[in-house]
């Protein structure tokens, strides 16, 4: 079921995690413990912490590495598309070629016959002026004739080597583009794996977790109810405000399982505003925002970028936070440590 999930829901780039701070615009901000950690908590807890954080950047993994097989799809659609076209214009040309070589052939052997027949002997054979004028008449035609024929053939054999090089190239693109497939393919079905895993660890561990612990985890809270804005961040923050409850699964994006990344895609969605699916991706999303400036509606991307929040105010944070805890409302620096914070709208 997870990994359905995670074929639904997958589209982002693989790229190193580094959204390069240049390129997100804000610099990293230290904020907070670790995400679910109180400063008093068992070696069990911090464990399932630690394995589940793992766990979450391993499936920002593998939604890049979707993301990027998206990409690179549409580039081997693209260079098919190329090739395919190329190919019938190299198939056409080939074809005029032929056509018009026969023709310049049957001008030329024209023209070798009738050597003689210049403008001297064209006045002496003729029979009367109109005669003449025929015959000159005649020999301008098969000149003209000739050279526009040749004009033609010329034209074909340069659209057909033309052709020909567009083809190689668009063979050549599509060829890489299915090597880079097959690598990416590899690639995800090995971080797949190894999510799993990972997860099926973070399981464990929420086994090992006292009642106490484990109803922490689990509860959501009072729900929060605000006064959203008006706009495409208020309708984005009421959608996300909707889902509180939810629990978490790696790589869903709804209806009512979510990952991080899922949720605030899903809600700006909601508002009609496309970004990208990824944490990392949406770490370049929008224009940034200082922590002083930050309001409803804006993204907080956490960890590197391998987490995401969407601020409720200036001092909380609407997310989907890990496996065994529902989505909630908590205060904006403990998710982990601040790494970019983005205005979609506005």
């Amino acid at each position: 079921m997870a990994s359905q999930r995670l074929k639904r829901g997958l589209r982002g780039a693989m790229a190193a995690t580094a959204v390069a701070a240049a390129a997100v615009g804000v610099m990293p901000v230290p904020a907070g413990a670790q995400p679910n950690t109180p400063a008093n908590a068992s070696e069990a807890l911090k464990k399932y912490n630690e394995l589940a954080e793992q766990a979450t950047k391993l499936n920002e993994e593998v939604l890049r590495a979707e993301e990027q097989r998206t990409a690179n799809q549409a580039k081997l659609d693209e260079a098919n598309a190329a090739l395919a076209q190329a190919t019938q214009a190299g198939e056409q040309a080939k074809t005029d070629e032929e056509t018009f070589r026969v023709q310049v052939d049957k001008l030329t052997e024209a023209s070798f016959e009738g050597a003689r027949f210049n403008q001297l002997s064209a006045l002496l054979v003729s029979d009367s002026q109109q005669d003449f004028l025929n015959r000159m008449s005649a020999l301008g035609v098969l000149a003209s004739d000739n050279n526009e024929a040749l004009g033609l053939l010329s034209g074909a054999v340069n659209a057909a080597e033309d052709a020909r090089q567009k083809a190689a190239a668009a063979q050549g693109a599509a060829q890489a583009a299915t090597d880079e497939a097959n690598r990416i393919a590899d690639d995800i079905k090995k971080r797949q794996s190894e999510l799993q895993g990972q997860i099926t660890e973070v399981k464990n561990q929420l086994n090992r977790l006292t009642a106490q612990e484990k109803n922490t985890l689990g509860s959501v809270g009072v729900k929060v109810n605000v006064n959203v804005p008006a706009g495409a961040a208020g309708t984005a923050l009421q959608f996300a405000l909707d889902q509180q409850g939810d629990m978490y699964l790696y790589g869903a994006t709804g209806p009512d399982r979510w990952d991080c990344s899922g949720l605030t895609s899903k809600a700006y969605a909601a508002a009609g505003v496309t970004i990208p699916r990824t944490s990392g991706g949406q770490a370049g999303a929008g224009r940034p925002v200082t922590r002083a400036e930050v309001k409803a509606g804006d993204l907080i991307i956490y960890n590197g970028g391998n987490h995401v929040g969407m601020a409720v105010d200036n001092g909380r944070v609407v997310h989907a936070s890990t496996d065994g805890v529902p989505v909630k409302v908590v205060s904006l620096e403990s998710p982990g440590s601040i790494y970019a914070m983005r205005r979609i709208e506005g």
